[in-house]
């Protein structure tokens, strides 16, 4: 694999992009392109790469769009010669054997705000295995030593505009940490807007969250639609500094995105288990 694919590969694993590999696998007689090709395509349509161009190569990105809404690799052989029906006006004279396969998509996880809550949950979240993305307006706190490598950070001075463009699914997290209040109102509102993210969830004091949602509300945005954001974040775990407060909230996200009631698992044990447990 070329360093260019395998980068652009790492960057839509980075930004919870989902996207498929295509391989020209095998060859046989006259083709635009040799075994080994590989091409990039992404869920909006985007690609990066080409594996011979016109019907053929369109063909190819309807099959890679069904793989990633499947889950499923396909493996698929394209006549190129007038001879056949399917050659689609092809005149190479070959066939192409294509491998697509859908790349997993780590869930996405965006914080907006950078400081040290923010630090702490990043570097948590990554090791939970999401797609980390970090959005601040102060640059020098984006990037080594704050944040992984690994982790997208983009400089931007709100939030609206990213949280309206990214496309969300069920398996995502976005956490409002940022230092100012009217950041946190805006970037709220436009995910509210917006929605699909599976946890939607905003760090503050009580006063903050009511100010906030009483605000929200005048616009018109209901109760119960306030009502499905996590606010103030975090399981009342007695947390204080912030690398307690992100397993705090790591530990809510989780909870809410894989559907769990957060018990303590001991409660699991029948009630005499529990009983012989706290003896002895």
């Amino acid at each position: 694999m070329s360093e260019a694919i395998h980068r652009l590969l790492l960057e839509a694993s980075r930004s919870g992009q989902a996207c498929a590999l295509a391989t020209v696998a095998m060859v046989t007689g006259s083709v635009p392109r040799e075994a080994g090709t590989k091409m990039v395509i992404f869920e909006d349509g985007r690609i990066a790469g080409t594996i011979g161009g016109g019907k053929f190569e369109s063909l190819v990105i309807e099959e890679a769009q069904k793989a990633m809404a499947t889950g499923k690799a396909i493996l698929k052989t394209y006549p190129l010669h007038e001879a056949s029906e399917e050659s689609f006006g092809a005149i190479c004279g070959g066939e192409v054997t294509v491998f697509i396969e859908p790349q997993a998509r780590a869930p996405f996880f965006c914080l907006v705000g950078a400081g040290h809550c923010a630090q702490a949950l990043a570097k948590l979240a990554l090791e939970c295995g999401f797609a980390v993305t970090v959005l601040d307006d102060r640059a020098d706190l984006l990037g080594l030593p704050h944040f992984d490598s690994s982790i997208r950070c983009l400089s931007e001075p709100t939030a609206e505009a990213f949280v309206r463009s990214h496309k969300w699914s069920k398996r995502d997290a976005l956490i409002l940490v940022s230092r100012n209040y009217h950041l946190d109102r805006e970037a709220l509102a436009a995910a509210l807007e917006k929605g699909g993210m599976g946890y939607l969830g905003m760090i503050g004091s009580k006063k903050k969250v009511l100010n906030v949602f009483d605000e929200l509300s005048k616009r018109g945005i209901s109760r119960e639609v306030l009502a499905s954001v996590r606010a103030p974040v975090g399981l009342n775990i007695g947390a204080d500094s912030p690398a307690e407060i992100a397993v705090s909230v790591l530990a809510e996200i989780i909870m809410v995105l894989r559907a769990a009631d957060g018990r303590p698992l001991c409660e699991s044990l029948p009630a005499d288990r529990q009983r012989q447990k706290i003896a002895s």
